[in-house]
Order: C-alpha cells, then sequence, then structure tokens
C-alpha cells in the first residue's frame, strides 16, 4: 500500500504539478502574447505567440521528465514524445460520436479532429520516461539505445492511448457543454465549486481545462448548438479558480501581508495546501466564495472562456486574459462582470464567510501563515 501511494505522489502530484509548469511556460504565455497582439497588432507578439504554443508538446515532456529525475538523454527524448503525444488523437464522428480515424494528428474532413492535448502527454511521457530510465547508461552505446527505446516506448503509448483520452475528452466536453446550455445555475455552481478545489490541490486545473475546452471541443459545440453553454461553463472555471485564488490572498492578509496577496493572488491558492492539510475548514470561505460566484457569472454576466486560461483564475492574469480573448465583442458588461467575478466578490465573500468561521472559533490568526 505504502508503495502505491509514493507512486501515485510520484505521477498525479508531482508529475502532473511540473507538466502545469510546461504548460505555463508554452502554451499559457503564447495565450498572453496572443492577447497582447490581438489589442495591439504587433505582429512580434503573434510570432512569439505562435511558437510558444507549438512548443506545448515538447515542454511538457521535458517538464514532466525532468520532475520524475530522467537522466539527459531520456529528458531530451521525452520532449519529442510530449510533442508526439500532444499532437496525436482521433477523428470523431460529428453526428454519432464514433472513432473514424485511430491514432491520427490531424483532420481530413471527415469529422471532427481531437488531439489528446496535455492529456495524452502526460501519460505516454511518463511510460516512455519511466522505460527509458531502465535502459538509460546501461550500455555502452547509450547515445543511441536510450533514445530509441524512448522514442519507440512513447510512439507505442501514444498510439494505444492518445486516441481513447481524445475520446474521453470528446464526451466529456459534450456533456459539459449540453449540461451548461440546459442548467446553467446548476453548473455555474458545479464547475465553479469543483475547478477551483481542483486548482488549489497539488494537480493541474489548467491541464484538465486545456482538455475540456479545446478548440476541437468547441467546434463540436458549434456543430451541435451547444457553443454558448461551452464558453459559460469555461467563464464558470475561471470564476471557480480566481475565488480560489483571492480569497486566499484577502483572508490570509493578517498572516502574509502584501507578499501574500502577491504569491496567492498572482500566484497560486497552492502555496495553502500544508495549511489546509492541517486545518481543512480554513477552505471553506473560498469554496463558498466559488459557490457564489460561478452562477453569478454564468446567470448575470454571461462571462465567456475556452482553453487552458479557464483553469488558471488570476494567476499571472490568465484567467481574464482568456476571459477577453473568448469574448467575441467585449463590452461594458462584460468588463464589470470581469472585475466583480475575478476579484471583487471573490475577495468580499471570502472576508464575509471567513469572518464568522473565526466568530465561531473554527479559524484562528496563524491558521493560514504561509512558510517562507
Amino acid at each position: 500500500m505504502e508503495a502505491l501511494k509514493k507512486r501515485l505522489s510520484r505521477y498525479f502530484i508531482d508529475a502532473m504539478g511540473s507538466m502545469a509548469l510546461g504548460l505555463f511556460a508554452s502554451l499559457l504565455i503564447g495565450t498572453i502574447f496572443g492577447t497582447v497582439y490581438k489589442y495591439t497588432d504587433l505582429e512580434l507578439m503573434n510570432t512569439i505567440a505562435t511558437f510558444a504554443k507549438g512548443a506545448t508538446g515538447a515542454a511538457i515532456g521535458v517538464a514532466i521528465a525532468h520532475r520524475l529525475g530522467a537522466h539527459p538523454l531520456v529528458m531530451f527524448s521525452c520532449g519529442a514524445v510530449g510533442a508526439m503525444s500532444n499532437a496525436m488523437g482521433a477523428i470523431v464522428g460529428r453526428d454519432g460520436g464514433a472513432i473514424l480515424k485511430w491514432a491520427v494528428t490531424e483532420g481530413d474532413g471527415s469529422g471532427v479532429f481531437y488531439a489528446a492535448g496535455p492529456a495524452g502527454a502526460f501519460f505516454a511521457v511518463i511510460i516512455a520516461c519511466e522505460i527509458g530510465q531502465l535502459v538509460s547508461k546501461k550500455t555502452k552505446v547509450d547515445i543511441l539505445v536510450t533514445p530509441v527505446v524512448t522514442l519507440l516506448t512513447g510512439f507505442g503509448a501514444s498510439w494505444l492511448l492518445c486516441p481513447l483520452v481524445s475520446y474521453v475528452m470528446y464526451y466529456l466536453g459534450t456533456f459539459v457543454s449540453f449540461a451548461t446550455t440546459f442548467q446553467p445555475l446548476l453548473m455555474g455552481i458545479v464547475l465553479s465549486v469543483i475547478m477551483g478545489i481542483v486548482l488549489t490541490l497539488p494537480i493541474s486545473s489548467a491541464a484538465i481545462c486545456a482538455m475540456i475546452f479545446s478548440e476541437a471541443a468547441y467546434e463540436v459545440a458549434l456543430t451541435n448548438g451547444t457553443a454558448e453553454g461551452f464558453l459559460l461553463a469555461g467563464g464558470a472555471c475561471v470564476a471557480g479558480c480566481c475565488a480560489q485564488m483571492v480569497g486566499f490572498a484577502v483572508i490570509s492578509f493578517r498572516e502574509n501581508r502584501w507578499g501574500g496577496i502577491v504569491s496567492q493572488g498572482l500566484g497560486t491558492s497552492m502555496l495553502q495546501m500544508g495549511n489546509i492539510v492541517k486545518k481543512p475548514v480554513i477552505w471553506l470561505a473560498p469554496i463558498l466564495a466559488s459557490a457564489v460566484t460561478g452562477p453569478i457569472s454564468t446567470m448575470v454576466f454571461g462571462l465567456q472562456c475556452k482553453g487552458v486560461a479557464a483553469g488558471m483564475g488570476t494567476c499571472g492574469l490568465v484567467g481574464p486574459i482568456g476571459v477577453i480573448d473568448s469574448t467575441a465583442e467585449p463590452d461594458v458588461m462584460m468588463w464589470i462582470g470581469l472585475a466583480a467575478v475575478c476579484v471583487v466578490l471573490p475577495a468580499l465573500l471570502s472576508l464575509l464567510f471567513n469572518e464568522i468561521l473565526r466568530k465561531l472559533g473554527w479559524i484562528q490568526t496563524g491558521d493560514m501563515k504561509i512558510d517562507a
């Protein structure tokens, strides 16, 4: 049992946490540059955005392999595996959802091409890395054997798993789109709370949203007539993530002062994970805040978002930037909603709920102190 716990921690906490760093250094930064280009028309911004986004798979591969302690040749080979598995997927029928073509890297017009994306890269890179490590530095021709084994293993894992991963993402994205279209209030609460919790846990909410709210998923939503629900679902996820980050930044101000505002409000609420393990009740205020801001996002302001930005919250302001980027014609209502849902309401609601918990004696000063 102890060995299983270590494996789960190694893959679903350590490796997934590093995958988020790879995403941030490529896809997320590329999204920011792309948004700057949208409003400035500076071709430099567009060039950087294009290449940064294109390097997503390779960045994920290197990030995961590095966290798993891979030898250099294995690590660099995993960059190629990440690029391969991030791009590989399946062509899914537009009407029935059947897989029309297995393990491809582009569409052929017969259906919707679904790439496995970060999820496919996550599984394929881990398998390739672990197998590559078994042979690394074991022969006199290591410079040939290690890359060959790692790449062959990575291709095999990608060929087998990526179409399945893309198929799961297809149905998950379809479910979220339909559910939010017909139940925006309920789904606003559910998505906001769940994605906010995932953001604070040591796993990657950004990777999850990159898979669920992909361009392929949006294309399917357009075909099904649920595109609005799809975008509203992404907006609810932004609301939940912002509630966690801004919420913890504000309610822990007594302990962490302005440094905590910056590190949690613009960095990550994951910094509170150690304190949450010690005293889970400190998590209640931001969770309750997200349960309020999610439906306000879907029902009142209609905030829209897609792609990886839906799982980033206020980290580097990527979440709000994603909302701006996903809105066809930004208007005054969007800007008011952006400020209210992403900053003002999370701060006020989290502070209100937290003070109630303090009055009840459930939370004391020092419970949310972040170690320097």
